[in-house]
């Protein structure tokens, strides 16, 4: 006398109830988002992959990145995220990121490790000098054959990404035209 095939699998479903059963009610999981995040700061942010803006959440421990999750709360995703916004929490805890600033010389074959301290000198220096080079207080126009203001280098772009929100974008595009970088562009409009 064996059992059905209909049988075992009644069996089986009244054994998978019967365990989900057995917990007591409120009781949380150890795969609970209660109890994995308990204890821990509690940040908004935007995603910063791509030009839609989506909320996120992260819980942060002792200054470490525990957590990342869609905002319920955030009015463009709603709490959901795409692949990429979902495996954001690898950006934060990936021993293959890079920690320091690498710094090839021009000619050379070998990478250095630099200071961040030496990397924005060097950055502000070289943007300080392609400035000086290629800035143009005025301009000749051919047509009318005056010369007119115009305040700007050539010398140099300014690239933004769409990780920045709306009021670091309105900063960005300041400090590129009081640069004099008449060349902006943003990748959100790639």
């Amino acid at each position: 006398m064996g059992i059905s095939r209909r049988q075992f699998l009644q069996g089986g479903a009244l054994a998978g109830a019967a365990l989900a059963l057995s917990g007591t009610p409120g009781e949380a999981s150890a795969d609970s988002p209660d109890l994995r995040t308990k204890g821990t700061k509690v940040t908004t942010t935007v995603c910063p992959f791509c030009s839609v803006g989506c909320g996120l959440i992260v819980h942060t421990k002792d200054g470490k990145v525990i957590n990342t999750e869609g905002d319920p709360q955030h009015p463009i995703n709603q709490g959901s995220l795409c692949p990429k916004g979902g495996a954001l929490f690898q950006i934060a805890n990936n021993d293959k990121r890079l920690q320091k600033v690498m710094y090839r010389a021009p000619g050379s074959d070998k990478w250095e490790e630099k200071s961040w301290d030496w990397a924005l000198d060097r950055i502000a220096l070289r943007m300080k000098e392609t400035r000086d080079k290629t800035f143009r207080k005025t301009e000749l126009n051919k047509k009318d054959n005056k010369e007119y203001v115009v305040n700007r280098t050539d010398g140099m772009a300014f690239f933004g990404g769409a990780g920045l929100d709306n009021e670091e974008c309105y900063l960005w595009s300041k400090f590129a035209r009081a640069m004099g970088v008449g060349q902006l562009e943003h990748q959100a409009r790639l």
